[in-house]
């Protein structure tokens, strides 16, 4: 019975030692395993672990004008931020920081007093502020070199760059839309800290480089932003208007030249409200004032056009058949439609004339007749066809759509409103770029600003294409379009927008405002030269003139001078070279 006992006793013993030699081979194994299959794992964990990051902003993309202008680029700036566990005297960091930093001491000392692996004290820091604070070598305090938007001319073309925020992200126009090309990668600066938090000097830095964005390239060119904004200053003083705007475009590329809307608003200080306003405001106002400021009217408004519309019912007539040069219409002053009296701008009205002469003379009831000969359903399938119920797709955000009568709603009396460019609206844009394709020979073109996207070589990355739509009226119409609107420039209603040695062709508008009766109109005149082969069309509006306020008065000029200046600069050559 005793050595049975003994025997069991010996097997326990050499169990339990069994069980303790394979726990001890697992741990040996797996030790073996952690450090040396798994050693670069772990130390990347226990790196990660006392390891600081702080982060590197990648140089933004600049934005060059057609000829290499550069419109915005970046400049260096500072970020100053503190370290609480690295500080060794906080109120010494309190004092140099707010005095240097022109911030409170309250400010300062609610964030260094803040318990956080980091924080931020004040970013977009001057570099000669930056550099200062570093030549106090204060124990946690970390000023590191960071980039902020930079607009070397200020307001020019504002409402088209657009700006950057905070953290260099596009906000609106370009800046937004090409985002993605311009922003770049940032990069991060890595220093190990004790379990305290305390860096570790010997240890170093390790720096992730940033990758900065990419150049963009635009067909804006500066020299004719520049004086179409000088024209539309001088236009909104000397006419005490609430804005201008002008449009210049290619109208065979869809390039635009030049999109100016006075007031423009300086990029480099986005957030300052013009002549003071918004001081006692709440912050809902204040931004509402803002979003107004940064409105682009000729993309994100639209207007009732008048009588420059008369050149999509003047084409869609041609078109169709149903009138031609030759077309007499008779005008004593007013037309009935249904049981409605509309009226011709001269109310004596102009007789009989042929078409050419209607158009010179910007005729209300023959353009109407017109719209009555082409119905409802054709009119409304030009209105389609040439575009104008879809947005154009330029490169900018937020453009709006066009508003107009559904087809089952439309009578007699809306297309006869609509014929002469009532009672419905469109933006600037949509109309420039409709009247461009029906004198450039029928394309459909795409308005747009991006051109290619370069690295900071110049090397070509990417180039933008955009679509065409071809034949939306034949050659043969846009030619007679082309005759008639050089008409009346040369001889009708926009004579004041002849330049002299230059074949222009153009057409007027004066629209009232809505509501009716307000007493507020819209002054208004497109252009083109050469007549014969366009190669510049342009637009310019001119909202709410005091005293006259007539578009062959007050907007033919305007594209006048714009073009006596810019057609010699784009090497168009007068026709008495």
């Amino acid at each position: 019975m005793e050595g049975n006992n003994k025997i069991f006793h010996r097997k326990k013993i050499l169990t339990i030692f069994l069980l303790c030699a394979g726990v001890f081979l697992g741990l040996f194994g797996r030790l073996i395993y952690l450090t040396v299959w798994r050693a670069e794992h772990y130390s990347t964990l226990a790196t990660d672990l006392h390891e600081r990051e702080r982060s590197i902003k990648a140089a933004r993309g600049r934005i060059l004008d057609r000829n290499g202008t550069v419109l915005a680029d970046n400049k260096t700036v500072c970020t100053v931020s503190v370290v609480h566990n690295q500080l060794e005297n906080p109120d010494e960091v309190v004092e140099i920081l707010s005095k240097e930093l022109n911030l409170s001491p309250e400010y300062v000392r609610k964030r260094v007093e803040k318990y956080t692996s980091m924080e931020r004290i004040k970013s977009n820091v001057e570099k000669t502020v930056g550099d200062r604070i570093r030549e106090y070598d204060l124990a946690g305090v970390k000023v590191d070199e960071d980039y902020k938007r930079y607009y070397p001319y200020n307001e020019l073309a504002s409402k088209v760059l657009g700006f950057t925020g905070g953290d260099n992200q596009g906000i609106i126009g370009l800046e937004v839309v090409y985002e993605e090309y311009l922003e770049g990668k940032p990069g991060t600066i890595l220093t190990v800290t004790d379990a305290k938090g305390v860096e570790v000097e010997a240890a170093g830095e390790r720096r992730i480089e940033p990758v900065n964005g990419h150049d963009l390239c635009i067909s804006l060119d500066m020299n004719i932003q520049s004086y179409a904004t000088q024209l539309a200053t001088q236009t909104m003083a000397a006419k005490e208007a609430d804005s201008v705007s002008i449009l210049v475009m290619n109208p065979k590329t869809g390039e635009m030249l030049a999109c100016v809307n006075v007031p423009e608003f300086d990029l480099n200080q986005p957030y300052l409200l013009q002549d003071g306003a918004g001081q006692d405001c709440t912050e809902e106002e204040k931004q509402n004032l803002l979003n107004k400021m940064w409105r682009n009217g000729c993309i994100n408004d639209t207007y009732e056009p008048g009588s420059t519309f008369k050149i999509i019912t003047a084409a869609a007539g041609l078109e169709q058949g149903v009138i031609t040069t030759d077309s007499h219409f008779s005008c004593p002053g007013f037309i009935i439609v249904d049981d409605r009296k509309i009226r011709c701008h001269k109310i004596a009205g102009h007789g009989s004339q042929d078409f050419t002469h209607c158009m010179m003379n910007s005729c209300n009831p023959a353009l109407i007749s017109v719209g009555l000969r082409l119905g409802i359903d054709n009119y409304y399938s030009y209105f389609e066809q040439f575009g104008l119920k879809d947005r154009t797709g330029i490169d900018l955000p937020g453009e709006a759509a066009t508003i107009m009568h559904k087809k089952e709603n439309m009578g007699n009396v809306e297309l006869a409103t609509v014929a002469f460019g009532q009672s419905f609206q469109i933006t600037p844009i949509q109309l420039l770029t409709t009247a461009a394709s029906i004198v450039n020979g029928g394309n459909r073109i795409t308005p747009h600003f991006g051109i290619c996207v370069c690295d900071s070589g110049g090397k070509v990355l990417e180039e933008f294409d955009y679509p065409v739509k071809t034949g939306i009226v034949s050659e043969k119409t846009s030619a007679t379009m082309r005759e008639i609107l050089e008409m009346v420039v040369k001889e009708g209603s926009g004579k004041n927008g002849k330049v002299e040695g230059f074949r222009v062709g153009g057409k007027t508008a004066t629209s009232q405002t809505l509501p009716r009766g307000s007493g507020k109109y819209i002054s208004s005149f497109i252009g083109f030269a050469p007549a014969d082969d366009p190669q510049v069309i342009a637009l310019a509006i001119i909202n709410n003139p005091k005293g006259v306020y007539y578009g062959g008065q007050v907007a033919a000029p305007v594209i006048r001078q714009l073009f006596e200046n810019i057609l010699p600069y784009m090497g168009i050559m007068s026709y008495n070279q």
